[in-house]
């Protein structure tokens, strides 16, 4: 199993990082590769769930292979297996654990980043969700993209390469990696291939996952993520009266906050346990008083940071269901149209039918752009229930 199988139906993508894993190793080596081929800095873009990420582990892996009689990144040497598994001593990883990622989190990773590595090959720094770099912390971050050390590799994953997303002077300083949504076939394959999924079960969740992979992998492993889903698609034809508003926002905002819930509450727990140990619980004799006020401190910025990424959990959880909303009155009016487009739900295209039979085409872009208004109102920070709310109540009355 090599790295690359991480990276689903991005083959050119996966050409492309294998061809300058070959010149970094030729780097490590002392010889000189065709220039140009291998960079310090790279920013891999894309839609929701084709892989940017993936795709930055699976190259931190290449980098880190410690097969040299094959192209980098074979999957079985220590290099590839504690890299993807988020061990080595020399690949770091920074996802935000609230809504942003700080200048003080940056500045102390640029200064790790500077030294040599240790054990690995290369000094690694994969940075997920760079659109949630703060101004000060995308300053910071710009300082050592300019003058990066001679073995250290940035990666950068992004949405896009908007200005929006990622400023114009890192953008300009990173080489771009793009990757596009991968089609069902390569997923279901992946699925199928990889984490042993039923051939028809990995061919339903590739079917409906919008080209997310990871979506992919949660609806064909998960129940719970499968009755959520349903639940949600059930909201459009269940909005028959006033009241129903109300209980369908509640449901909406109860399924995202079960997911946060469920997604983080072992981590809290585990991520608790270990700062308790940390700051001596449990233990006696001297010190031991003054070790418990510290460890009330440390518990308070601890518990801080949680409710922060259950925030952010519960906002995701919340847009991919809005996402699920939207597809299916974008499946409505292509019934209502006769377009030959492809349904994002072809596992509900009797409800599709039912309700482009009950609607106008005017009435389904009215309730489609109402689910589009409310992912823009929760991304600048209004209440999730209020803008859930509003939204109901355009999706009840059409």
């Amino acid at each position: 199993m090599s790295v690359w199988d991480e990276v689903v139906g991005q083959p050119d993508a996966v050409a492309t990082l294998a061809a300058s894993a070959e010149a970094a190793a030729t780097i490590v080596a002392g010889g000189t590769p065709a220039p140009g081929v291998m960079t310090h800095a790279w920013l891999f873009t894309g839609p929701p769930g084709s892989g940017p990420t993936s795709a930055a582990r699976a190259f931190a892996g290449a980098l880190q292979c410690l097969v040299t009689d094959d192209r980098p990144g074979c999957g079985e040497c220590s290099g590839c297996r504690t890299t993807l598994h988020g061990t080595h001593a020399d690949v770091r990883v920074v996802a935000p654990e609230g809504l942003s990622i700080s200048v003080a989190e940056m500045r102390s990773l640029v200064q790790i980043s500077a030294r040599r590595p240790t054990s690995g090959r290369w000094q690694v720094v994969i940075i997920e969700d760079a659109d949630r770099l703060t101004e000060g912390a995308a300053n910071a971050l710009l300082k050592a993209v300019e003058e990066p050390p001679e073995r250290t590799v940035f990666l950068l994953c992004a949405p896009s390469d908007h200005p929006d997303d990622v400023s114009v002077t890192i953008r300009s300083r990173c080489r771009l990696v793009s990757l596009g949504s991968p089609r069902p076939a390569a997923i279901a394959s992946a699925l199928e291939a990889v984490d042993g999924i039923s051939l028809e079960m990995a061919q339903w969740a590739a079917s409906i996952c919008g080209g997310n992979v990871a979506r992919a992998r949660r609806l064909a492993a998960d129940e719970q993520s499968r009755s959520r889903r349903e639940a949600v698609l059930r909201i459009p034809l269940a909005l028959r009266k006033p009241a129903d508003v109300f209980t369908c926002a509640d449901e909406l905002i109860k399924a995202a906050e079960d997911d946060a819930s469920t997604a983080n509450e072992s981590r809290n727990e585990t991520e608790r346990e270990a700062l308790e140990t940390a700051m001596g619980a449990g233990g006696t004799g001297k010190g031991t008083a003054a070790a418990s006020r510290g460890a009330k401190g440390a518990l308070k910025d601890l518990e801080k940071r949680q409710k922060s990424r259950a925030t952010r959990t519960q906002r995701d959880s919340l847009d991919m269901a809005l996402v699920d909303l939207a597809g299916f009155y974008r499946d409505a009016l292509v019934v209502k149209t006769g377009s030959e487009a492809a349904l994002m739900h072809p596992d509900r295209s009797g409800d599709s039918r039912t309700a482009a039979a009950q609607w106008s085409s005017e009435s389904i872009l009215r309730r489609l752009e109402a689910v589009l208004a409310c992912r823009e109102a929760i991304e600048v920070n209004v209440k999730p229930r209020i803008a859930i709310e509003a939204m109901v109540t355009t999706l009840h009355r059409g």
